[in-house]
């Protein structure tokens, strides 16, 4: 009955941050209203918790959106991607250098707490490797949420303020429920879970979003379906989405929160920087926008850097490329370049 109670104490909150965002045309307000409730709500000595069936549900979801922007059109500039992959992963390694050596010498963290907690994406295995190698889990989690929470606010925002974008309403690049046909969802759902098998099974990051996404992609991609989820769904998978992230802050005070906002705040700043310095030098010789570089380049958590591209009205599946690439690049390269450097500080 305690968990129930957190269950819908969570949901209420964020449904209600959700309608007052989205009354006062915040952007991206159903999933930023969310995460604000249930933060604050979390912080102040309450107990919100998100379902994780419920969550991984609505990431599902999310992954099939994130497919449906895979048109067959699409498969003649898959190809002009390469740069932009390139400038990406150089802009990673130099953001977890300089973060790295940030958070050792502001924060005081230890070489390898430092060094999970930089590296810019796949929360639960930067958790759970760093952890293994003697890093502080606690420390590594929180600083990765709060990147993820400062940067899903900080973007909409920057976007709204200084080159003055408006979310696109849900309608316009979704579905309606009402219009839902009942084999095109019965042939999305199946894919979604044979894709989240397949994912599950191989290992993927992330597997929830990755293995819908793929297969809705695959079928887009073929011409097979024009399936998109109706805009309802998604904008629940929205408010599920923040209020999970809310909810990472369960048990933490405010004491607490002000001791890791500062070292948060400085190297989410450098990661802005250089994400925005690496979008400017590509957009300057290439035919890509500033904008959609920007979105793809800063290290947000997936699903939550999808959702703003897809409310700004940006290229959603380049975007969301881009931070797949990311992730499983990180979560692969950076376990064993943290061993290779540890073996040769041990040799010097």
């Amino acid at each position: 009955m305690r968990r129930v109670r957190s269950w819908a104490v969570a949901l209420g909150l964020g449904t209600a941050g959700g309608s007052l965002f989205f009354l006062i045309d915040l952007p991206l307000p159903w999933m930023l209203g969310a995460l604000t409730a249930t933060t604050l709500a979390a912080l102040g000595g309450w107990k919100p918790e998100i379902p994780a069936n419920l969550r991984s549900v609505m990431i599902g979801v999310l992954g099939l959106m994130l497919g449906s922007a895979f048109s067959p059109d699409l498969l003649g500039r898959i190809g002009r991607w390469s740069d932009s992959l390139i400038v990406l992963l150089l802009a990673m390694a130099a953001t977890a250098v300089l973060v790295t050596a940030y958070l050792r010498r502001a924060a005081g963290m230890s070489r390898v707490t430092a060094f999970f907690a930089a590296a810019p994406g796949g929360i639960n295995e930067m958790v759970l490797t760093g952890g293994a190698l003697g890093g502080d889990e606690r420390t590594i989690a929180l600083s990765h949420s709060l990147r993820i929470l400062l940067i899903v606010f900080t973007v909409p925002f920057g976007y709204r303020l200084i080159a003055h974008v408006h979310s696109v309403p849900m309608g316009e690049s979704m579905g309606r429920l009402a219009d839902l046909g009942g084999m095109d969802a019965l042939v999305m759902l199946g894919s979604a879970v044979a894709g989240a098998v397949l994912a599950h099974l191989a290992r993927l990051p992330a597997w929830m979003l990755t293995g819908p996404m793929m297969a809705s992609a695959g079928l887009h991609l073929a011409g097979l379906t024009a399936f998109r989820p109706p805009a309802e769904l998604v904008v629940l998978a929205q408010l599920v989405t923040g209020a999970a992230i809310g909810c990472r802050f369960r048990g933490l005070s405010w004491k607490e929160m002000a001791v890791m906002a500062r070292p948060a705040l400085g190297a989410t700043a450098i990661m802005l920087v250089l994400s925005a310095g690496a979008a400017a030098l590509l957009a300057g010789w290439s035919e890509l926008s500033f904008g959609v570089l920007l979105l793809a380049f800063v290290p947000g958590g997936i699903a939550e850097m999808c959702l703003v591209a897809l409310a700004l009205g940006q290229d959603v599946a380049f975007v969301s490329t881009h931070h797949v690439v990311r992730v499983v690049l990180v979560i692969m390269l950076a376990p064993p370049i943290f061993r290779m450097i540890e073996r040769r500080e041990t040799r010097s």
